[in-house]
């Protein structure tokens, strides 16, 4: 008993050692480089092939050089392909060591479908950056638990917004895949819950709120312990926020998170009992007192979407005079 007792503590801690470890960066990409473009998720419809090879030649007016997923414009009803299909198309580029960036063309849903047939061994080996959001963070979170910094940022199909509501989106994620700098300066909410410091750090972690709630209980779970929590989340009812919220409250995600920065909460339905309260005293209701929450950071489903390199140690500053909330990505 005493062996089983000492075993577990060992595990324990080790656990919260490790989950404080810098994560491993993959190389930055440069001209010359490729990347894929491959839909592991939703179904990509005739129509939206245009803004798939504008996004190639966005890329390849950079200096890199792009392959398209095989089977990435497959009918498999609701997915683009079978399962089988999808993870082939990402087996291949996990696989491929000359292949530095997986970049997602949507969302939708399906990854979490293809995750646990991915081998990851040769990716561990020649790390590359995952880049998506919405449904890409079932991998945002797998990778950051094997150790590695991810990139949440604009998909292929974000070029079909309007041009000029998408420069920083661009931008940004430009800046996050060459290895520039990256900060952002975010004007305050009234709905913001300050610490005493005006200063916190940690690896930021997070993504989607539905599939942070579903990755719970799996080897995906994130450790959220002296990390500072990304959410966004789109088309849901209050109280279905609410929902997963409480059950990532009770997982233990707010138990020790250094803080919580809340992306575009975008196209709340209406309920026809109303709830009673804004989306961000929700939110409020459901983290306890004490853990600093930030609001409007321009990341999820909106034309402006900065991206957002998880797994990266960031500093969060609020200026004591406009009470403006910088964020800088710390090397």
């Amino acid at each position: 008993m005493k062996y089983i007792i000492v075993t577990v503590l060992f595990l324990m801690i080790f656990s919260s050692i490790k989950a404080q470890e810098k994560l491993i960066t993959p190389a930055y990409l440069k001209a010359g480089d490729t990347i894929a473009i491959l839909a592991p998720a939703g179904i990509l419809k005739p129509s939206r092939k245009a803004v798939i090879l504008q996004a190639k030649q966005l890329a390849e007016s950079w200096g890199l050089q792009v392959v398209l997923g095989k089977n990435m414009f497959n009918n498999g009803n609701h997915f683009a392909g079978s399962d089988d299909e999808r993870y082939e198309d990402f087996q291949r580029a996990l696989d491929n060591k000359n292949i530095k960036a997986i970049w997602a063309a949507r969302g939708g849903y399906g990854s979490v479908r293809i995750l646990d047939k991915l081998d990851f061994s040769k990716f561990q080996q020649n790390p590359k950056w995952i880049i998506g959001y919405s449904d890409i963070t079932s991998f945002h979170n797998h990778i950051h638990n094997l150790g590695f910094e991810t990139l949440h940022a604009m998909m292929a199909t974000s070029l079909e917004e309007k041009p000029e509501e998408i420069e920083e989106t661009i931008s940004s994620f430009k800046k996050a895949l060459f290895g520039e700098n990256l900060s952002y300066t975010i004007p305050s909410s009234t709905y913001n819950r300050t610490f005493d410091t005006n200063k916190i750090e940690g690896q930021l972690i997070g993504g989607n709120l539905a599939i942070l709630a579903s990755m719970l209980g799996s080897e995906s779970q994130l450790n959220t312990e002296n990390k500072i929590l990304f959410i966004e989340e789109i088309g849901e009812y209050k109280y279905s926020i609410d929902r997963m919220l409480q059950s990532l409250k009770r997982a233990g995600y707010f138990t020790k998170v250094k803080g919580v920065v809340v992306g575009d909460m975008s196209l709340i339905k209406k309920n026809s009992t109303k709830w009673g309260s804004s989306i961000e005293q929700l939110i409020l209701d459901a983290i306890p007192q004490g853990i600093p929450v930030f609001f409007n950071f321009p990341a999820g489903h909106e034309a402006d979407n900065r991206a957002i390199i998880f797994g990266r140690r960031v500093e969060l500053a609020v200026d004591s005079s406009s009470e403006q909330l910088k964020v800088v990505f710390k090397e």
